[in-house]
């Protein structure tokens, strides 16, 4: 029998990272989680385990913490670039070289409106996310938001969907939309700022989120897409989840009591899954 080795890659996963970045009248801190996967010629590694084309994954880790004392200065997603580049241009049996990156947030504290130099809160669950893809044919850069969790009490609907023997839900034109906000935009390699068109997507999807009037979740994740593809040019697609986390209204009438829309069973699962991606139709 003969057999081959297909498709294969290594690294270095979940290297947590914190650093201080000190300016003359306030500091920044900036906690990061660095995945590095590798591409190249590993086959006898695997075939005759010859390990002399192999990086370690230690070395891996400690280029990771080494590179980011002078090149972890701005974005994430500028640092990824630098150390995709880095792997691949110190090591000829590299083909190609992923960089994830997850930033967990933070943000000054504030007193009296002005912000405190070196005291920060964290700003919950919610992470800015990268994905820079480096190999002989290119660059590809992904930005994204992860854990954002938003919700509205209203101009949210969900009614005309199929109804058969072992439907239940009752149709309701006015109910609470509430999501775990998953996206993720693929950039046009060029020239941009990556931090400040992160944070104009991130109000985007906020702004449409808030005022579309939802007729379902679907039509909502098409809606906060479109907005930013015709806002932001150098987005190519954004793909998102957007799973419905359910606010179920709570049968009041058994105390004799009426539920105007106030009382609700929140519930983790289970859970509707929605996700979809937006690209522009040319």
């Amino acid at each position: 029998m003969k057999t081959r080795l297909e498709k294969n890659t290594y690294g270095k996963n979940r290297i947590n990272l914190s650093k201080i970045i000190r300016h003359k009248d306030y500091h920044e801190f900036r906690q990061i989680s660095v995945d590095v996967a590798l591409e190249g010629d590993f086959e006898t590694a695997h075939t005759v385990g010859d390990n002399s084309k192999i990086l370690p994954t230690d070395t891996q880790k400690n280029t990771v913490y080494a590179l980011a004392k002078d090149h972890f200065i701005d974005s994430i997603e500028a640092f990824a670039i630098y150390l995709a580049n880095y792997f691949i241009s110190e090591n000829p049996q590299v083909s190609q070289a992923t960089i994830e990156i997850t930033e967990h947030l933070y943000g000054r504290l504030t007193f009296n409106g002005e912000a405190h130099p070196h005291a920060f809160v964290s700003s919950g669950n919610e992470k800015h996310i990268a994905q820079v893809i480096q190999n002989v044919e290119g660059v590809s850069i992904s930005s994204g938001i992860k854990d954002l969790l938003i919700l509205k009490t209203t101009d949210s609907a969900f009614e005309g969907y199929i109804k058969d023997k072992l439907t239940t839900l009752k149709e309701t034109s006015d109910r609470i939309l509430a999501t775990q906000l998953e996206a993720t935009w693929t950039y046009d390699p060029s020239a941009i700022n990556f931090t400040q068109t992160y944070e104009l997507i991130r109000q985007q999807l906020l702004k449409t989120f808030a005022f579309h009037k939802s007729l379902s979740v679907q039509q909502t994740l098409y809606a906060m897409g479109e907005d930013i593809l015709k806002e932001n040019e150098q987005v190519k697609k954004i793909s998102m989840i957007m799973p419905n986390k359910h606010h179920i209204p709570f049968n009041l009438e058994q105390f004799g009591m009426e539920n105007k829309n106030e009382i609700f069973i929140a519930t983790d699962e289970p859970f509707g899954y929605i996700t979809g991606t937006v690209v522009r139709d040319v």
